[in-house]
């Protein structure tokens, strides 16, 4: 190939004001020699660069992307880039299992001191590129290999559990006392909201009491009834853990019903290791809490992440096409709190309304990453899906990630650990950041 029609790739890098930035200033006016492929994107603290940014700038044509900044410990903001890198580290396995092309992305520490690092990073950055070509792939549809099918769910016949009768006993107290105004529980017919004592017997305790109820406590509706008594499961009982931490609600503002759990039959239930609540005002029933027989097994995450990256992209793509944008997803995480979401907003536009290809990569990317460190698993995102796509695959990725990561971390397990996101350590892992 001639020089005349030699590919230049065309390179988007999101940079530090304080570090990076100057290092590339001085890089020029020491005269040192670099490709001039850079596109710079100015921002005060790497814990400023979302990672959205990172999306549209292979959207608008980029065929590689560099995010630089300050060296741990140097950050003129004090911990940005410590929070920045624990938020790459997990970003970085969300977008490997979407079929992103992983070595286009780059990521460096450069100071104002550190030219020479500048210019050499970009011209190995730029050669590299150079090399693999134009990034062609992003959002490219294809065949796609089938993933083995989970265990398909029926409808088990009806088994009610014990502690029913006690759990109806319970709200009628609780509910006669003045102690609480409404006992959020199951019914028949799916969650309901008890708030006189003769109706206490329109709660259930069986094997169709999948839902997770911690959801109705965001809910305007529900806290204008008053001080609630909520019924848990053990699994459930997590996102609890985590709503507190994040000053959702003060606990001693609700009442906690606990409800050993003998297993509902759903996918979730296999892998399954906590069976009675550790946390509840009083526990109903007791199972014990042990590791299932089937947690081992390989499941639909193992096999998509066994594809080739392309077939992965090829793989969502075809999954994301099919989202109508109708936010039942949202809508039911039990951890999904915002009063008006990022999505909802339109000055500035950050994420496309419109159910296209672009917006419903955005916006699945967007959702999973909120849920960095923070989902629990009860897999309500992919049960409200119209569409059947298994949303929940994306929030595996994130907790088996930060798992990996960060010392077994798993959101809503130890009550006394501190929030993934939001928090860093100095021992974080940064092979990857140059």
């Amino acid at each position: 190939m001639s020089e005349t029609t030699q590919f230049e790739p065309k390179i988007v890098a999101y940079v530090c004001n304080w570090c990076t930035y100057l290092g590339a200033d001085l890089a020029g006016t020491t005269r040192l020699e670099y490709p001039s492929n850079l596109r710079i994107v100015r921002l005060p603290c790497t814990g400023r660069i979302d990672f959205n940014l990172i999306i549209k700038g292979f959207e608008v044509g980029a065929d590689a992307i560099l995010v630089s900044g300050c060296h741990p410990g140097d950050c003129h903001y004090t911990s940005g880039n410590y929070h920045a890198r624990r938020r790459w580290i997990l970003f970085r396995e969300l977008l490997d299992l979407l079929g992103f092309d992983l070595d286009r992305i780059h990521f460096a520490w450069i100071s104002a001191a550190e030219g020479k690092k500048f210019a050499q990073i970009v011209t190995e950055v730029t050669e590299k590129t150079r090399k693999m070509g134009p990034y062609t792939e992003l959002y490219a549809a294809g065949p796609t290999r089938a993933l083995l099918p989970e265990a398909a769910h029926t409808d088990s016949p009806l088994k009610v559990f014990s502690g029913q009768d006690e759990l109806r006993a319970e709200a009628r107290k609780l509910l006669t006392e003045g102690a609480v105004k409404v006992v959020i529980g199951n019914g028949t017919r799916g969650p309901v909201l008890v708030t006189r004592p003769e109706d206490a017997d329109k709660l259930v305790w069986n094997n169709h009491c999948t839902a997770n109820l911690a959801m109705y406590l965001k809910r305007k509706e529900v806290k204008a009834l008053g001080r609630p008594a909520l019924v848990v499961k053990a699994c459930d009982e997590r996102a609890l853990v985590v709503l507190e931490k994040e000053s959702q609600f003060d606990r001693k503002d609700i009442h906690v019903i606990g409800m050993a759990c003998e297993g509902m039959n759903v996918p979730k239930c296999a892998v399954c290791v906590l069976r009675t609540p550790r946390f509840a005002d009083q526990v109903i029933g007791q199972v014990e809490n042990s590791v299932p027989v089937s947690a081992s097994t390989p499941n639909k995450l193992d096999t998509l992440m066994q594809l080739s990256r392309s077939e992965r992209m090829a793989y969502w793509v075809q999954e994301f096409d099919r989202c109508t944008r109708c936010y039942a997803c949202r809508q039911v995480c039990p951890l999904c709190y915002c009063e008006r979401c990022l999505v909802d907003k339109n000055r500035p536009i950050v994420i496309d309304p419109a159910p296209s290809i672009k917006g419903n990569f955005a916006w699945q990317i967007t959702r999973a990453f909120h849920l960095a460190g923070r989902c629990i698993g009860c897999g309500a995102c992919a049960n409200a899906c119209p569409e059947g796509i298994d949303l929940s695959l994306l929030n595996m990725q994130l907790a088996k990630a930060a798992k990996e990561h960060f010392d077994g971390y798993q959101a809503g397990i130890d009550v006394s650990a501190e929030l993934l996101i939001g928090s860093f350590a100095k021992q974080d892992k940064e092979e990857f950041i140059k």
